[in-house]
């Protein structure tokens, strides 16, 4: 009889135990899931920060450059819509659409004249536009993006073949992030009309790409660009 008294209270103890136990783990619980929250708050807040930077900067671009309002949203809608296709990791395709909605912001430091001219732009003048990626690069070099959103906009200008600029790299030299921006960059200012000139259309501009595909422009991205157009139904 004291035997099974004996065994009773050893089972009532070991019961309270797992009693306490359990309550502990959900104690814990409960500041994790706290800690998780108050994590995911920080997380939005910073995205909206990061998002709010973003604008501003493209503000900034289409006060200097009224030509080109919207330019930049469009080339980003595209170069994300890309991105998606190519299904890269989302993190990536973060960076393009951030990347992409800043990619102009070196032309802040150049001449009005320049910016703005309603004209075809001379040699001299070309060459100091060409430098307005390395400008932006700078700029935005000194902003700690969670993505290499400087050197995406650095390289934008680059092609496959190191005919581009401004430091001729070539190949996979380039990130994928400034392939798809670059590429996207081109067919949305094609496009798109000028006081120069007038806008091509959608499928003269694709055509134009597709001729420079291995060439100038990164096949895979040609290719999953005009699958967009042509059979997604992509739109600007």
């Amino acid at each position: 009889m004291k035997d099974e008294e004996k065994t009773k209270d050893q089972l009532i103890k070991e019961m309270q135990k797992m009693q306490e136990k359990v309550a502990d783990l959900e104690e814990v619980k409960l500041k994790y899931n706290q800690v998780d929250k108050k994590l995911k708050q920080t997380h939005i807040k910073l995205q909206k920060i990061i998002e709010g930077t973003a604008h501003i900067i493209m503000k900034v671009v289409e006060i200097r450059d009224p030509y080109s309002t919207g330019h930049q949203q469009r080339v980003s809608k595209l170069a994300t819509a890309i991105a998606q296709e190519m299904k890269l990791p989302q993190d990536k395709i973060e960076g393009v659409r951030l990347a992409s909605l800043v990619h102009d912001v070196g032309k802040v430091n150049l001449p009005t004249e320049i910016v703005s001219k309603p004209s075809k732009l001379v040699e001299v003048e070309f060459n100091l536009l060409k430098n307005h990626p390395r400008i932006g690069y700078n700029i935005l070099k000194k902003v700690d993006f969670p993505w290499p959103i400087a050197e995406i906009v650095f390289q934008h200008y680059e092609k496959i073949d190191g005919s581009g600029y401004p430091r001729g790299l070539k190949g996979d030299e380039i990130l994928i992030e400034a392939k798809i921006l670059g590429l996207a960059n081109v067919i949305e200012a094609m496009s798109s009309s000028r006081s120069y000139r007038p806008a091509l259309s959608v499928d003269e501009a694709l055509a134009e790409i597709a001729e420079n595909k291995n060439i100038l422009f990164d096949p895979e991205v040609v290719d999953t660009c005009i699958k967009l157009f042509k059979e997604k139904g992509f739109k600007f």
